[in-house]
């Protein structure tokens, strides 16, 4: 006994000392991490809020710079952000819901929820759109091709009717994985068809009010008022423009939240507490898309399974005007970097990755240099025109899936390309008949070996035909 109070004492020292030390050794890696956004910290500048999750406790939350530029309000913890693409993992989740409500069914054709939606050679299912698989062109491609801003207001119905007149996919579905926005905005709609309710409702239904995410909402109206709303914003050579949008669509997008709610999100992946609340529909949600050819997409419902320095991560990025997102997960390590930013030269997944590296040092693979070799550009000088040469592609091409007029025309002995109100665009030769700047025109020809026209790649659209009209 004359032991136990002897030592008893030295236990209760020695735990305090070593709290005492964990503390300080937090508030060393948290001085560190201040330092990693100092540039952005100033009254002057746009920023970021930062969150660290470690052992389902926010144990790091804090904003850097300034939410509202011209009311002078800085970013907090509070401060509510456009997530941009990291709102496609709410749109799984609510498909997963209704699946489990017995509403609808991965497998489903998309026929079943949108009947007016075209046939192509090959079935398209809901889980194709998941997947990124479905081989649908990405709308907001289409719709700047079309030579329209999706900053302005864009009418649901018309981006509907654009996805609908493609007269080809950009390939058979479950052929590749390429990105679309396109699968995500319909299965918005199929979520709507399926439930009877707007995603904004059924969402707040069914998840944000169960995880108490008071702050989180689907921005389905641009007139709708959002509190502590942080504002996007992009660097000029003097300071910064407001990047002011009126974009409202949801399922590709349209999510608003903040950091306090969006750890909240976080810990559901640990433990669910969203429909029957069991662990299965959390497995699902990290079960990747798998091609014809069995190969795995890389690509799960609307998570990446990744990983950093020899760490598992889940995660998923976003980026639409100024609004910069990043949710990281390393699940082994029960921790979380969640970044949201509102200027758009901000690289959210680099800055995740840059916390992390802090905080799970002792954990992670060495550091490796990464060695970047210059590659010499092809010289325009390896590729002959003259001016006879460059005026065969002049003319008026129309694409009747955008419903637009491209006019090329030669100036001063280069191609340029006129669309809508768009500031011209030069053409840059990069082989015969191959022209690139911002996207990739492909000249088609007939037998007689004259221009008739010629297909657009750009990124997340393929094979996009332009007939020549004169």
């Amino acid at each position: 006994m004359k032991f136990i109070k002897k030592v008893f004492p030295n236990i209760i020292l020695l735990l305090g000392i070593v709290s005492n030390l964990i503390g300080q050794s937090n508030i060393s890696i948290n001085s560190k991490v201040d330092t990693l956004f100092e540039q952005w910290n100033s009254n002057d500048s746009p920023g970021c809020a930062l969150g660290v999750v470690k052992n389902g406790e926010l144990i790091y939350a804090k904003g850097y710079g300034m939410a509202d530029l011209e009311h002078d309000i800085r970013i907090t913890s509070k401060s509510v952000f456009y997530a941009a693409s990291v709102s496609k993992q709410f749109i799984t989740m609510s498909i997963l819901l209704l699946q489990e409500q017995g509403k609808l069914d991965l497998d489903d054709n998309i026929q079943k929820y949108l009947p007016d939606f075209p046939k192509y050679e090959a079935p398209l299912t809901i889980r194709h759109f998941i997947h990124h698989t479905s081989g649908v062109r990405d709308y907001l491609t289409l719709w700047e091709l079309a030579g329209n801003d999706y900053m302005d207001y864009i009418d649901e119905d018309a981006v509907y009717q654009m996805i609908k007149r493609q007269k080809t996919l950009n390939f058979l579905p479950g052929e590749k994985y390429l990105y679309s926005n396109s699968c995500y905005f319909m299965l918005a709609m199929i979520i709507e068809k399926a439930s009877g309710l707007s995603v904004k409702n059924f969402a707040k239904k069914n998840i944000f009010s169960p995880l108490n995410m008071k702050n989180s909402h689907f921005h389905d109206n641009y007139l709708h008022i959002v509190k502590n709303r942080a504002f996007s914003y992009r660097q000029n050579d003097v300071g910064f423009d407001n990047l002011i949008m009126r974009f409202d669509l949801v399922g590709s997008g349209g999510l608003y939240s903040n950091i306090e709610d969006l750890y909240l999100w976080d810990q559901n992946f640990y433990k669910n507490k969203l429909g029957k609340g069991d662990s299965e529909i959390l497995k699902i949600m990290h079960e990747e898309g798998v091609l014809n050819n069995g190969e795995s997409t890389g690509y799960a419902f609307a998570l990446h399974n990744g990983n950093y320095r020899g760490l598992k991560t889940v995660s998923h990025g976003g980026s639409l005007a100024g609004y910069r997102t990043q949710l990281m997960r390393f699940p082994d390590q029960n921790f979380t970097v969640i970044l949201l930013a509102n200027t758009a030269s901000f690289k959210s997944k680099t800055m995740a990755q840059k916390v992390a590296d802090l905080y799970l040092e002792d954990v992670m693979e060495p550091l490796e240099k990464i060695i970047t070799t210059a590659k010499s550009e092809q010289s325009d000088k390896n590729i002959m025109f003259n001016v006879k040469d460059l005026n065969q592609y002049v003319g008026t091409y129309y694409s009747d899936e955008l419903d637009v007029n491209y006019l090329i025309y030669n100036k001063n002995n280069s191609l340029f390309v006129k669309v809508k109100n768009i500031e011209p665009f030069e053409l840059k030769p990069t082989k015969i008949d191959t022209f690139t700047n911002r996207l990739e025109l492909v000249f088609t020809r007939n037998q007689k070996n004259t221009i008739t026209g010629f297909l657009v790649n750009a990124g997340r659209v393929q094979n996009l035909i332009f007939k020549k009209e004169k």
